[in-house]
Protein backbone atom coordinates (compact mmCIF):
# COMPACT_ATOMS: atom_id res chain seq x y z
CA UNK A 1 0.00 0.00 0.00
CA UNK A 2 1.18 3.42 -0.65
CA UNK A 3 2.48 5.27 2.87
CA UNK A 4 0.19 5.10 6.15
CA UNK A 5 -3.23 5.45 4.38
CA UNK A 6 -4.48 3.37 1.48
CA UNK A 7 -4.81 5.28 -1.55
CA UNK A 8 -8.18 5.37 -3.24
CA UNK A 9 -8.71 6.80 -6.98
CA UNK A 10 -12.48 7.77 -7.77
CA UNK A 11 -13.42 8.30 -11.25
CA UNK A 12 -17.18 9.85 -11.46
CA UNK A 13 -18.38 12.59 -13.45
CA UNK A 14 -21.03 13.38 -10.34
CA UNK A 15 -19.36 16.22 -8.54
CA UNK A 16 -22.19 15.38 -5.73
CA UNK A 17 -20.86 11.54 -6.29
CA UNK A 18 -17.35 13.24 -5.78
CA UNK A 19 -18.09 15.08 -2.62
CA UNK A 20 -20.24 12.42 -0.61
CA UNK A 21 -16.96 9.29 -1.30
CA UNK A 22 -14.30 11.70 -0.50
CA UNK A 23 -15.82 13.07 2.58
CA UNK A 24 -16.57 9.81 3.48
CA UNK A 25 -13.69 7.70 2.24
CA UNK A 26 -11.58 10.22 4.37
CA UNK A 27 -13.34 9.77 7.29
CA UNK A 28 -12.85 5.44 7.04
CA UNK A 29 -9.06 6.56 7.33
CA UNK A 30 -8.43 6.36 3.01
CA UNK A 31 -6.71 8.88 0.77
CA UNK A 32 -8.62 10.04 -2.37
CA UNK A 33 -7.72 11.51 -5.53
CA UNK A 34 -10.26 12.50 -7.76
CA UNK A 35 -11.22 12.65 -11.66
CA UNK A 36 -14.03 13.90 -13.23
CA UNK A 37 -13.38 11.86 -16.88
CA UNK A 38 -12.03 8.78 -18.54
CA UNK A 39 -8.79 10.16 -19.42
CA UNK A 40 -7.96 12.88 -16.33
CA UNK A 41 -8.78 9.38 -14.29
CA UNK A 42 -6.53 7.47 -16.77
CA UNK A 43 -4.03 9.89 -16.02
CA UNK A 44 -4.66 10.23 -12.41
CA UNK A 45 -3.91 6.32 -12.08
CA UNK A 46 -0.54 6.61 -13.44
CA UNK A 47 0.20 9.83 -11.54
CA UNK A 48 -1.04 8.68 -7.92
CA UNK A 49 -0.39 4.69 -8.32
CA UNK A 50 -3.65 4.36 -6.13
CA UNK A 51 -4.16 0.81 -4.20
CA UNK A 52 -8.14 1.29 -5.32
CA UNK A 53 -9.91 2.21 -8.12
CA UNK A 54 -13.56 2.79 -8.19
CA UNK A 55 -14.73 3.88 -11.20
CA UNK A 56 -17.73 5.25 -13.15
CA UNK A 57 -18.55 3.71 -16.29
CA UNK A 58 -21.28 6.48 -17.48
CA UNK A 59 -18.16 8.97 -18.32
CA UNK A 60 -18.60 12.08 -20.44
CA UNK A 61 -15.48 11.42 -22.75
CA UNK A 62 -14.51 7.74 -22.91
CA UNK A 63 -16.83 4.70 -21.25
CA UNK A 64 -15.17 3.81 -17.94
CA UNK A 65 -15.11 -0.05 -19.54
CA UNK A 66 -12.15 1.70 -21.63
CA UNK A 67 -10.38 2.72 -19.02
CA UNK A 68 -10.77 -0.75 -17.28
CA UNK A 69 -9.21 -2.10 -20.09
CA UNK A 70 -6.48 -0.29 -20.22
CA UNK A 71 -5.59 -0.42 -16.13
CA UNK A 72 -5.49 -4.45 -16.72
CA UNK A 73 -3.18 -4.39 -19.32
CA UNK A 74 -0.64 -2.56 -16.64
CA UNK A 75 -1.53 -4.38 -13.35
CA UNK A 76 -3.94 -5.91 -11.14
CA UNK A 77 -4.78 -2.78 -8.98
CA UNK A 78 -8.41 -3.27 -7.81
CA UNK A 79 -11.16 -2.08 -9.26
CA UNK A 80 -14.49 -1.36 -8.18
CA UNK A 81 -17.28 -0.56 -10.24
CA UNK A 82 -19.73 1.66 -9.47
CA UNK A 83 -22.72 2.34 -11.96
CA UNK A 84 -25.95 3.40 -11.94
CA UNK A 85 -26.36 0.71 -14.75
CA UNK A 86 -27.87 -2.14 -13.09
CA UNK A 87 -28.53 -4.97 -16.25
CA UNK A 88 -26.41 -8.25 -15.74
CA UNK A 89 -25.29 -7.75 -19.28
CA UNK A 90 -23.12 -4.63 -17.63
CA UNK A 91 -22.17 -6.51 -14.87
CA UNK A 92 -20.89 -9.17 -16.55
CA UNK A 93 -19.02 -7.56 -18.90
CA UNK A 94 -17.40 -5.66 -16.51
CA UNK A 95 -16.31 -8.60 -14.11
CA UNK A 96 -15.06 -10.22 -17.09
CA UNK A 97 -13.09 -7.41 -18.12
CA UNK A 98 -11.64 -7.67 -14.52
CA UNK A 99 -12.92 -5.74 -12.56
CA UNK A 100 -13.42 -6.87 -8.59
CA UNK A 101 -16.77 -5.83 -7.68
CA UNK A 102 -19.55 -3.89 -9.36
CA UNK A 103 -22.07 -1.82 -7.19
CA UNK A 104 -24.85 0.02 -8.38
CA UNK A 105 -25.51 3.60 -7.87
CA UNK A 106 -27.08 4.36 -4.95
CA UNK A 107 -25.57 2.39 -2.57
CA UNK A 108 -24.96 3.13 1.07
CA UNK A 109 -21.32 3.68 2.41
CA UNK A 110 -21.20 0.73 4.60
CA UNK A 111 -22.04 -1.68 2.02
CA UNK A 112 -19.72 0.16 -0.55
CA UNK A 113 -16.63 0.26 2.34
CA UNK A 114 -16.96 -3.82 2.79
CA UNK A 115 -16.73 -3.86 -1.04
CA UNK A 116 -13.55 -2.31 -0.88
CA UNK A 117 -12.66 -4.02 1.86
CA UNK A 118 -12.97 -7.38 0.68
CA UNK A 119 -11.67 -6.09 -3.20
CA UNK A 120 -8.06 -5.14 -1.07
CA UNK A 121 -8.16 -7.71 0.87
CA UNK A 122 -8.81 -10.59 -2.05
CA UNK A 123 -5.60 -8.75 -3.60
CA UNK A 124 -3.18 -9.21 -0.62
CA UNK A 125 -4.38 -12.88 -0.61
CA UNK A 126 -2.98 -12.87 -3.86
CA UNK A 127 -0.18 -11.58 -3.68
CA UNK A 128 0.55 -13.61 -0.56
CA UNK A 129 0.01 -17.13 -1.94
CA UNK A 130 -0.96 -18.54 1.11
CA UNK A 131 -0.81 -22.42 1.12
CA UNK A 132 -3.41 -22.40 3.30
CA UNK A 133 -6.88 -20.46 3.22
CA UNK A 134 -8.74 -19.78 6.33
CA UNK A 135 -12.18 -18.05 6.59
CA UNK A 136 -14.33 -18.51 9.47
CA UNK A 137 -15.17 -22.28 9.72
CA UNK A 138 -13.65 -23.15 6.56
CA UNK A 139 -10.02 -24.09 6.12
CA UNK A 140 -8.26 -25.12 2.84
CA UNK A 141 -4.59 -26.42 2.63
CA UNK A 142 -3.98 -25.63 -1.31
CA UNK A 143 -0.93 -28.04 -1.32
CA UNK A 144 -2.52 -30.54 0.05
CA UNK A 145 -6.04 -30.31 -1.22
CA UNK A 146 -6.92 -30.81 2.60
CA UNK A 147 -10.58 -28.97 3.16
CA UNK A 148 -11.79 -28.69 6.80
CA UNK A 149 -15.44 -27.13 8.09
CA UNK A 150 -15.50 -26.78 11.51
CA UNK A 151 -12.87 -28.70 12.20
CA UNK A 152 -13.82 -32.22 10.42
CA UNK A 153 -11.98 -32.85 6.88
CA UNK A 154 -14.11 -32.62 4.23
CA UNK A 155 -14.46 -35.21 1.33
CA UNK A 156 -15.14 -33.43 -1.92
CA UNK A 157 -15.15 -34.85 -5.57
CA UNK A 158 -12.26 -33.19 -7.65
CA UNK A 159 -14.77 -30.92 -9.72
CA UNK A 160 -16.20 -29.56 -6.74
CA UNK A 161 -12.50 -29.53 -5.06
CA UNK A 162 -11.57 -27.22 -8.54
CA UNK A 163 -14.58 -25.05 -8.10
CA UNK A 164 -14.03 -24.33 -4.10
CA UNK A 165 -10.10 -23.70 -4.81
CA UNK A 166 -10.90 -21.03 -7.66
CA UNK A 167 -13.47 -19.49 -5.43
CA UNK A 168 -10.86 -19.32 -2.77
CA UNK A 169 -7.90 -18.43 -4.91
CA UNK A 170 -10.72 -15.17 -5.51
CA UNK A 171 -12.20 -14.86 -2.25
CA UNK A 172 -14.35 -11.57 -2.16
CA UNK A 173 -14.76 -11.13 -6.03
CA UNK A 174 -17.70 -11.99 -7.97
CA UNK A 175 -16.62 -14.88 -10.66
CA UNK A 176 -18.91 -14.93 -13.64
CA UNK A 177 -20.56 -17.95 -14.43
CA UNK A 178 -18.56 -17.79 -17.80
CA UNK A 179 -15.23 -17.83 -16.04
CA UNK A 180 -15.93 -20.20 -13.63
CA UNK A 181 -16.94 -22.31 -16.34
CA UNK A 182 -13.71 -21.88 -18.49
CA UNK A 183 -11.61 -22.32 -15.34
CA UNK A 184 -13.22 -25.96 -13.78
CA UNK A 185 -14.47 -27.70 -17.16
CA UNK A 186 -12.35 -25.68 -19.75
CA UNK A 187 -14.96 -24.13 -21.93
CA UNK A 188 -18.48 -23.18 -21.89
CA UNK A 189 -20.93 -25.96 -20.56
CA UNK A 190 -24.23 -25.52 -19.16
CA UNK A 191 -25.05 -23.11 -16.16
CA UNK A 192 -27.48 -25.31 -14.87
CA UNK A 193 -24.80 -27.68 -14.58
CA UNK A 194 -22.73 -25.20 -12.53
CA UNK A 195 -25.49 -24.72 -10.03
CA UNK A 196 -25.74 -28.82 -9.20
CA UNK A 197 -21.96 -28.33 -8.37
CA UNK A 198 -22.76 -25.24 -6.36
CA UNK A 199 -25.45 -27.07 -4.47
CA UNK A 200 -23.71 -30.02 -3.73
CA UNK A 201 -20.71 -27.83 -2.09
CA UNK A 202 -22.78 -25.90 -0.06
CA UNK A 203 -24.23 -29.04 1.00
CA UNK A 204 -20.66 -30.30 2.27
CA UNK A 205 -18.83 -26.56 3.36
CA UNK A 206 -22.02 -24.65 4.39
CA UNK A 207 -23.46 -25.05 8.44
CA UNK A 208 -26.75 -23.87 6.63
CA UNK A 209 -26.86 -24.85 2.93
CA UNK A 210 -30.39 -23.20 2.13
CA UNK A 211 -28.93 -20.19 3.89
CA UNK A 212 -25.26 -20.02 2.47
CA UNK A 213 -23.21 -17.68 4.14
CA UNK A 214 -19.61 -18.56 2.54
CA UNK A 215 -20.84 -18.90 -1.06
CA UNK A 216 -22.70 -16.45 -1.80
CA UNK A 217 -24.98 -15.86 -5.05
CA UNK A 218 -25.29 -12.26 -7.53
CA UNK A 219 -27.93 -13.15 -9.02
CA UNK A 220 -27.75 -13.53 -13.32
CA UNK A 221 -24.21 -12.99 -12.93
CA UNK A 222 -22.05 -15.75 -10.97
CA UNK A 223 -21.05 -16.45 -7.55
CA UNK A 224 -18.72 -14.91 -4.60
CA UNK A 225 -16.84 -16.44 -1.71
CA UNK A 226 -17.48 -14.27 1.23
CA UNK A 227 -14.82 -13.04 3.59
CA UNK A 228 -15.73 -12.95 6.83
CA UNK A 229 -14.90 -9.40 8.78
Amino acid sequence: MTGNAPRILVIDDEPAIRRMLKTSLSAEGYEVVEAATGEEGWAAFGKSKPDLVVLDLGLPDIDGREVLKRIRKTDLTPVVVLSIRGDERGKVEALDLGADDYVQKPVGMDELNARLRAAMRHRLQQQGEEPIFKNGDLSVDLVRRHVVVRGQEVKLSPKEYELLRLLVMHAGKVLTHRHIMREVWGGETDVQYLRIYVRQLRQKIEADPERPRLIQTESGVGYRLTLEE
